[in-house]
């Protein structure tokens, strides 16, 4: 895949980027190793200053990149601002919180006696350089959910960014670059997917994080396990969202739409099953489709847009693929299932869909819908909501709408995921720990768990 910016919503080739050369790639690991050395010696305070300096100066350009992510992959340009003001606020965040959640600790039920030691701690160390490889669905969020934690440890990183965002990663660089961090802190390789496994083994990188596709987590995860490197994978998802009879089906319905349809569906925690208890089903099932039908579609940078293109024509084809498949088997279609009125012929469009009479047989059961497209599902009672739940491979996270405490208790322990939301549209935020089970990778990011992942956690014993 070139690197290049190529507007989804017309195909056209807007920039295009020469890969960094073997020549350039060596400087740049060589600067990244050179600047650990006396980064990593840097006060809590020092690294809090630049984090904000960062954060302010987004904040500021949260318009401007905005539109550059719009043009680069395609989702409404309100979203984009938002994605923007979001990762400013987390790079806040880190910046006021770092220091206490990498506060030296004193292990848990210690005994000065049984060690024999008069005093024991932990202490959080960073590791090095980290290599990021993210995604473009969200190509801010993702890459500062890992810069801002791993910058406020006193590592350094090194981006290798999804080829069809080059703009957005060059900024990222240029962005703490301009904060004041030492030239190395941060850097974008613009490199195709093929160079990653060199760098990954390159002995200056002490680990990798990766937000993406199951082949791409499986070779990043292959490698470092080869080199005994840490690692942290966020990768693809199929969240439930489940209804039961005593939750509120208009509240349910209405998140539903904006669960599913955020970032155009091209996100790993849409809800993207919808499993609704039979009392309540054609309720829902009537609501959810009538908010998907009154999605507006169209130019992302229209300020009324709901839903633009998908990212790339590839992207397309494989949902249309699972669609048709479905369809085929016998899926009945309540709206949707084709590309939209008035935009056959441009851009990478798709009409927002929902799909039920789904059975195991169809792909759709089985695979990510990394698109508009919803599977509704009814289920007889709360046993078979759980199951259809944990029918897949993922497990990423879950949204599950109840007003019964233990039913709720009965999804807290049963649903396999790493995340569970009562009531409302999973999210992520900075105070808490994200990531999945299964297939859905493992490791976490954000929270003190996040920041935690990639420090050299340290015994340190004094003697009687």
């Amino acid at each position: 895949m070139p690197i290049a910016t190529v507007n989804p919503a017309n195909g056209e080739t807007l920039k295009t980027y020469d890969a960094l050369g073997a020549e350039e790639i060596e400087r740049r690991l060589a600067t990244a190793e050179t600047t650990f050395r006396s980064y990593r010696t840097t006060s809590f305070a020092e690294r809090a200053r630049l984090l904000h300096k960062a954060a302010d100066l987004l904040d500021e350009e949260r318009d401007d990149i905005g539109r550059v992510m719009t043009t680069e992959m395609g989702k409404p340009v309100k979203q984009a601002r938002a994605e923007a003001a979001k990762c400013a606020k987390s790079m806040h965040w880190y910046a006021d919180h770092a220091e206490e959640l990498l506060a030296d600790e004193q292990p848990a039920a210690f005994d000065v006696k049984d060690s024999g030691a008069s005093r024991v701690l932990v202490r959080y160390r960073p590791l090095g350089p980290v290599l990021a490889v993210m995604p473009w669905n969200f190509p801010l969020w993702q890459v500062v959910r890992f810069a801002a934690p791993a910058l406020m440890a006193g590592n350094v990183g090194l981006l290798k960014h999804a080829s069809n965002v080059p703009q957005t990663a060059l900024y990222l660089e240029d962005l703490f670059r301009r904060a004041g961090f030492p030239e190395g802190c941060f850097q974008t390789l613009l490199i195709g997917s093929g160079a990653v496994e060199g760098i990954l083994r390159d002995p200056r990188v002490k680990a990798a994080t990766l937000t993406g596709s199951e082949p791409a987590g499986r070779a990043v995860a292959s490698a470092a396990g080869d080199e005994v490197k840490k690692t942290v994978l966020e990768l693809g998802g199929s969240d439930p969202f489940v209804v039961m009879p005593s939750a509120d089906v208009d509240r349910a319905a209405k998140t539903a739409v904006t669960a599913r349809v955020q970032n155009n569906g091209q996100s790993c925690i849409a809800a993207k099953r919808f499993i609704v208890h039979t009392d309540v089903f054609d309720a829902f099932a009537e609501r959810f489709t009538a908010g998907m039908k009154a999605l507006k579609v169209g130019d992302p940078l229209d300020e009324d847009t709901d839903i633009g293109p998908l990212s790339t024509e590839q992207g397309r084809g494989d949902l249309e693929e699972l669609v048709d498949d479905a369809v085929e088997n016998g899926a009945t279609v309540l709206c949707g299932g084709e590309r939209p009125e008035g935009f056959t012929e441009r851009g990478w469009y798709y009409a927002p869909t929902v799909l039920t009479d789904i059975t195991p047989e169809m792909r759709v059961h089985q695979e990510e819908t990394f698109g508009p497209v919803a599977t509704l599902y009814r289920a007889a009672d709360l046993d078979q909501a759980v199951a259809l739940a944990n029918d897949t491979p993922f497990g990423l996270s879950s949204n599950v709408w109840t007003s019964d405490e233990a039913e709720m208790e009965r999804f807290v322990r049963d649903l396999e995921a790493g995340g569970m939301f009562f009531n409302g549209m999973t999210a992520s935020h900075p105070a808490f720990p994200f990531g999945g089970v299964k297939r859905s990778g493992y490791g976490r990011e954000l929270s003190g768990h996040g920041i935690r992942e990639f420090c050299n956690i340290t015994t340190v014993w004094h003697g009687a």
